[in-house]
C-alpha cells in the first residue's frame, strides 16, 4: 500500500514539488519533486504556488527540465533572481483533477485522513489522525475515542481494505499492534 502525497488538508489541491533554491540570472527555481508520477514536470504548463506565509497565486510555466534529482522550472512572470528568491521555499500545487489517476491499492493522503478505522471483526480502532512516512512504509497514527494513538504500518498484510467513498478502513488485528486496546473496550 502507498499514500501519494495531497498536501494534507488541501482536498482540492496537490503539493506536487517544493521550491528549495534560486538557479541562475533569469529567475529560473530549483524543485524537489514530490511527486511519485515519472515525468510530472515535463508537460507542466501551471501551477499554484503556495507560499511559507500560506498565500497562493497561480504561474504559467515556461520551460522545465530534469537537474539531477530536482527539476529547473522557469515561470512566465519571475524573471529575475530576487522574485524568484521570494518562491523558495513554496509548494507548487495542481488541481487534483489534473493528477494521473492512481494505480489500485494506492491513495492520497487527504483520501485517508480522518477516516474511520475498524478491525475485520468490525470493531472501532478509532480514527485515522496522521501518516507518518518512515524507511519502509508509512505509518497510519490512529487515534481512539478514548484519546490513545495506534501506530498502524501501511502494509498490505495490516489494512486489509480502503473504502474512500464510504471514510472507512478496515485492518487486521495483530498481536501487539493495538496494544492495551483488547475487544472490551473497543
Amino acid at each position: 500500500m502507498r499514500v501519494g502525497n495531497s498536501g494534507i488538508g488541501a482536498p482540492a489541491m496537490l503539493a506536487i514539488g517544493r521550491v528549495v533554491r534560486v538557479h541562475g540570472l533569469r529567475g529560473d527555481v530549483r524543485v524537489r519533486s514530490l511527486s511519485d508520477v515519472p515525468g510530472r514536470f515535463a508537460t507542466l504548463t501551471a501551477v499554484t504556488v503556495e507560499e511559507p506565509g500560506g498565500a497562493r497565486r497561480p504561474l504559467a510555466v515556461r520551460a522545465a527540465r530534469p537537474l539531477g534529482n530536482d527539476y529547473l522550472l522557469s515561470f512566465e512572470s519571475i524573471e529575475t533572481p530576487e522574485a524568484a528568491a521570494r518562491l523558495v521555499g513554496s509548494l507548487l500545487q495542481i488541481a487534483e483533477d489534473q493528477a494521473a489517476p492512481l494505480p489500485d491499492g494506492q491513495y492520497y493522503q487527504h483520501d485517508l485522513v480522518g477516516m474511520a478505522v475498524r478491525t475485520e471483526e468490525g470493531l472501532p480502532v478509532g480514527t485515522l489522525a496522521d501518516i507518518l512516512p518512515t524507511g519502509a512504509n508509512e505509518v497510519f497514527v490512529v487515534r481512539a475515542a478514548d484519546g490513545r494513538e495506534h501506530l498502524i504500518p501501511a502494509t498490505k498484510e495490516v489494512v486489509r481494505r480502503v473504502d474512500v467513498p464510504a471514510r472507512l478502513m478496515t485492518i487486521r488485528r495483530i498481536a501487539g499492534l493495538l496494544e492495551g486496546h483488547n475487544a472490551d473496550e473497543m
